[in-house]
């Protein structure tokens, strides 16, 4: 007599923030493949293989669990351009190029990855929850950017400091700098996804680069 074959349990009992995490990365799935039309609760308890009632058990509703992809999202892209800075030699231009790199390179150049930030542009107006993660993951990038000019450009920034005194004019100001390098490095990520043929990625990497350098003479000259 052949033994009958023990049937696998359809769900797998996870802990609650293994859980969480499942239902976050198969909301990220879902807005790689179907774009706004994965914002379905029913379409993301299918990729992750539970209930709906599963989902709302974790997260009360759809902009929270939204939310918390977005963030988690963000996180992860911040991570591996942090990750690839410590990797680089100990210089803050090393640093620096280690970052552009990165940034510029998978899975970043991706247009799944495009799709998932569109939807989650597209809910910044109307979504309270958005908006607040926006500003938390917006404001950790430009520090990440502030720091690592504040290395490059210690002494050029003291000089400008003391010209600006001398002159009567605004110093250098890394945080607005920062801010400018970050609109740089968006606006052309954004147009390689859309029209990758129009430019190389290492000369995006050149660009920015350049960009930082005449920075760094106008600052110090």
């Amino acid at each position: 007599m052949r033994p009958r074959a023990v049937r696998a349990p359809r769900f797998e009992r996870q802990l609650p923030h293994r859980r969480r995490q499942a239902l976050i990365d198969a909301t990220i799935e879902c807005l790689k493949r179907y774009g706004h039309e994965g914002l379905s609760i029913r379409t993301i308890s299918a990729q992750a293989g539970v209930s709906v009632g599963l989902i709302n058990h974790h997260f009360p509703n759809k902009d929270r669990l939204i939310a918390a992809a977005y963030r988690h999202f963000n996180d992860e892209l911040v991570a591996g351009l942090t990750a690839a800075v410590e990797r680089a030699p100990d210089s803050p231009r090393a640093r620096l190029r280690a970052f552009l790199e990165a940034s510029f390179s998978p899975p970043n150049l991706d247009p799944e990855v495009l799709a998932v930030w569109v939807v989650f542009w597209g809910m910044f107006r109307h979504s309270p929850l958005i908006r607040r993660v926006q500003r938390e993951s917006y404001r950790g990038y430009v520090r990440l950017l502030h720091g690592m000019l504040e290395q490059l450009l210690p002494r050029a920034a003291a000089a400008g400091r003391r010209r600006a005194r001398r002159a009567r004019v605004s110093p250098l100001d890394l945080r607005f700098a920062a801010i400018g390098l970050t609109a740089l490095l968006d606006g052309l990520w954004l147009e390689w996804c859309l029209e990758p043929g129009a430019f190389q990625p290492a000369e995006a990497v050149r660009l920015c680069e350049a960009w930082v350098g005449s920075l760094r003479r106008r600052v110090a000259g």
